[in-house]
């Protein structure tokens, strides 16, 4: 399940989670390492910088990508210190601030420790730090043992992973799924095919899994499926149109790929002869189901929306 949705964020990530189009990363691994466009180095007792040039871009242009604001204390070319222990309390020091930031905006990330946002290296020199040095913790919060989880190499790779993991979908929660509106939900309703559904209620309290947003998407759905599927599958080659239905959640009620297809023939209209009539409008086994779904990805992609999902 955690394989499933790292892959899933990792996707998203690419394809929208940058300014000037696509940019690969993998979790953990391309987040821990670009974290800065200018490397210190240091050649015959000279330092000099070494511009790592425009193509790299950290976690932090992906933020100002989202949100439109800058971290605190962090600019876009910035460099780290030369010395490893140096580097790497500057490092943290950034994560720290980069969670305070996320949990400021409303993320939700109280398992998430700034240390295991570091390469595998410096967790080991932050521990080393932490177990050496006898701080007063009074007079210091960046030594202080007071959380302190001494992990082992695959049990931090393990626990890294899911960090960065849940790190992103925080980010995805905070700053994507707030654009969602619901202005015209409510005109949508007034269409007489709909009337009669009932509603999902949008109050922040009304459900304990969906935020609004995915509350407002669920209308959206229930909307266009009962607007469209008499039009869309009136001709259909294989079986009658489809009842009308209840959307609640996005796995079970969109597996048949009827509900999906119905949002896309709301927008696409043309798509319906060449693709849709041929949909199984009552999948009862998994190859009727598995049709559906190629259906619908071929769909997508003959309106170029090419967004990497598997049949």
């Amino acid at each position: 399940f955690f394989q499933k949705t790292l892959i899933a964020v990792k996707n998203w990530f690419t394809l929208f989670g940058w300014s000037k189009g696509q940019n690969p990363i993998s979790v953990p691994y391309s987040l821990r390492r670009d974290v800065c466009k200018v490397q210190m180095t240091s050649s015959q007792e000279k330092i000099f910088k070494q511009n790592l040039g425009k193509d790299t871009k950290t976690i932090y242009d992906m933020l100002f990508h989202l949100s439109g604001q800058l971290l605190s204390g962090i600019t876009s070319s910035q460099s780290l210190p030369l010395d490893p222990v140096e580097r790497m309390l500057q490092l943290h020091w950034q994560h720290s601030t980069l969670l305070d930031f996320l949990k400021s905006q409303g993320a939700y990330l109280p398992h998430v420790m700034p240390e295991f946002l570091l390469e595998p290296d410096d967790y080991k020199k932050w521990i080393e730090i932490q177990t050496v040095l006898k701080v007063d913790v009074e007079n210091s919060d960046i030594f202080s043992d007071k959380h302190l989880f001494i992990l082992e190499d695959s049990i931090f790779e393990t626990m890294s992973k899911r960090a960065w993991t849940d790190v992103l979908l925080q980010v995805y929660k905070v700053f994507v799924l707030p654009r969602v509106s619901s202005r015209n939900i409510a005109d949508l309703f007034s269409l007489e095919s709909v009337q009669n559904m009932p509603r999902i209620k949008s109050e922040p309290l009304s459900s304990n899994i969906y935020s609004p947003y995915e509350r407002t998407i669920l209308t959206w759905l229930n909307k266009h499926y009962e607007k469209n599927r008499k039009t869309v599958w009136k001709d259909c080659q294989k079986g009658e149109v489809p009842p009308m239905r209840w959307i609640v959640n996005f796995d079970r009620d969109l597996l048949d790929g009827l509900v999906l297809a119905a949002q896309l023939a709301a927008y696409c209209p043309y798509l319906i002869a060449t693709h849709f009539v041929r949909m199984y409008t009552n999948p009862r086994t998994p190859e009727q189901f598995l049709h559906n779904c190629l259906i619908l990805v071929n769909a997508m992609h003959a309106v170029s929306l090419a967004i990497d999902i598997k049949v």
